[in-house]
């Protein structure tokens, strides 16, 4: 008879015989302030970031062979490149979640006063059949 896993035993991955405990992940965090996993737009303006800095260093040592110069560049780049996609990320995120809050007031709203005299399409309703 096959017994349930206890809470404190590890869960135990298909097709592998090792085992593994989610509690021994740690979240990944970049220079031990920015949790990449949990903060939403983190994770993406870093990938750009990094792609941004080797484009601007690769590109700069092409044109002017100086090393230290296109080093420069490139940390010039990924510091541009990851704030620029932080603050787009960001403020979509913002006006996603502002459009969210709206759409459930909304909806509270409409199963709070469906059926009664406060509902705004039964008035809509009652001018159009007197009309």
């Amino acid at each position: 008879m096959a017994a349930v896993p206890e809470p404190d035993e590890p869960a135990k991955r298909k097709g592998s015989c090792t085992s593994l405990r989610l509690s021994y992940w740690k979240p990944f965090k970049l220079l031990g302030i920015l949790d990449v996993e949990n903060i939403p737009c983190a994770r993406d303006s870093v990938l750009y970031g990094s792609l941004g800095s080797v484009v601007a260093g690769f590109g700069h040592f092409l044109l002017t062979s100086r090393i230290r110069r296109s080093c420069d560049v490139g940390v010039g780049g990924f510091i541009l490149v990851t704030l620029g996609c932080w603050f787009h990320c960001r403020y979509n995120y913002a006006k996603q979640k502002i459009q969210q809050r709206i759409t459930r007031q909304g909806m509270k709203n409409k199963l709070l006063y469906e059926g009664t005299h406060l509902d705004p399409e039964r008035k809509q309703n009652n001018r159009n059949s007197s009309n």
